[in-house]
């Protein structure tokens, strides 16, 4: 982060998501088919606990939220190796969206057919929004600041950036951050349904001329960021660097986007700040782009705005990995970084043509080939929360 104090390192990289299991799945499973006519939500199938947790009880006290979390830390942690800061100075901050909603809807379930005396002492530890958070920097005996932020669809990116922060300012060596969801519940998805979010043919096909909403999807995605001398200091293999972010609000309208993107605007242009850049510096943009109408109309005009009509090339991830809410950040950071190993850009998967309002370099098709440069990641939650993140390749 220019200007901000010390570099941030990124050192380990971790995901669960419906289309892949582990980073290199994850990989292939973005360059794969989106998700076509799947209905509203698309789920982690065969999820297996076992590898995450002494035994069966452990794994059935902890909401699959958590569950996520702790299974993308493990990957993180390993490809990181041995952290050499004090634990005290490692932190462990999460984004999330809803907490543990599917055990809180079970349970009030429970209530209503069987009575208070049944609904389980482990409810409320379970469906705390910071339980993914305290169980990482439990199990791993993280002693930093320990934190967690609810900002809606932007919870992910803001988690990266203020981790990111807290080591530039030297208030953190190294922090293990990202985001974590699993809500799709029945009452959710209705809700989210009869507020015409949801695509009414099961399809997310974010920027397209066709696109009518989003897919619910779920999943998390874990980070080791450190300062960057210390993972010199210990021979770490660094993935990339954060760069800077941007985090600002749009008030304006609890669900819709400000109107022109004047809100994400304002965002993007902060990130280019705090990272010392200008808007030719940055070689890639992966955008919300959710598949709403709304949305992806603000933000495509917000891109074009601050960088220029079709001057970037922008992918949206979501046409394979659905909208997994507050974890979208973190998914997306990690496309960013398997981007940099790989030098290419995956497509948007499902758009096939761009609607009349988008004025933007869209990677459709094909993955492209590229020279990685610096990336900006962009997520927007209800509430008219921005956040907007800047990686770089390593060096």
């Amino acid at each position: 982060m220019q200007g901000q104090g010390r570099r941030v390192a990124i050192t380990g990289l971790g995901v669960v998501a419906p289309c892949g299991l582990g980073k290199e799945a994850y990989w292939q499973g973005l360059l794969g088919p989106g998700l076509d006519g799947v209905g509203r939500s698309v789920e982690i199938a065969d999820w297996d606990s076992t590898p995450y947790y002494d035994s069966p009880k452990d794994a059935r006290r902890a909401d699959l939220a958590e569950q996520y979390a702790i299974a993308a830390a493990a990957e993180a942690l390993d490809q990181s190796g041995e952290l050499s800061a004090d634990p005290r100075r490692i932190g462990t901050i999460f984004g999330t969206g809803v907490g543990g909603i599917h055990t809180l809807e079970e349970q009030i379930a429970v209530r209503l057919d069987k009575g208070e005396r049944r609904v389980s002492p482990f409810l409320v530890p379970m469906m705390m929004a910071n339980a993914p958070g305290a169980a990482v920097s439990m199990r791993h005996g993280l002693r930093g600041p320990n934190e967690t932020i609810c900002t809606a669809c932007a919870a992910g990116t803001h988690a990266l950036t203020y981790a990111a922060r807290l080591i530039a300012w030297g208030l953190a060596d190294a922090v293990v951050s990202g985001g974590t969801e699993h809500a799709a519940t029945p009452t959710s998805l209705a809700s989210f349904g009869n507020m015409t979010a949801l695509s009414s043919v099961g399809t997310s096909r974010p920027f397209d001329a066709e696109r009518d909403g989003f897919v619910m999807g779920e999943g998390a995605a874990v980070l080791v960021l450190e300062e960057w001398e210390l993972a010199v200091s210990r021979g770490a293999t660094i993935l990339g660097e954060v760069l800077g972010g941007g985090s600002n609000a749009d008030a304006h309208h609890i669900t819709a986007p400000s109107p022109g993107g004047v809100g994400a605007i304002d965002c993007m242009r902060l990130a280019l700040d705090d990272a010392g850049l200008t808007p030719g510096d940055i070689k890639q943009i992966n955008a919300h782009g959710t598949s709403t109408p709304l949305n992806d109309a603000a933000e495509s005009a917000a891109v074009t705005e601050v960088f220029g009509a079709g001057a970037v090339p922008v992918v949206s991830t979501k046409g394979v990995t659905g909208h997994a809410l507050g974890a979208a950040g973190a998914l997306e950071a990690a496309a960013v970084l398997l981007s940099f190993e790989h030098r290419q850009i995956p497509p948007t998967a499902n758009t096939k043509v761009l609607g009349d309002d988008i004025a933007i370099d869209l990677v459709m098709g094909e993955p492209r080939d590229w020279e990685p440069g610096p990336t900006l990641s962009n997520n927007f939650g209800f509430g008219g929360h921005n956040g907007s993140i800047i990686l770089a390749p390593a060096g």
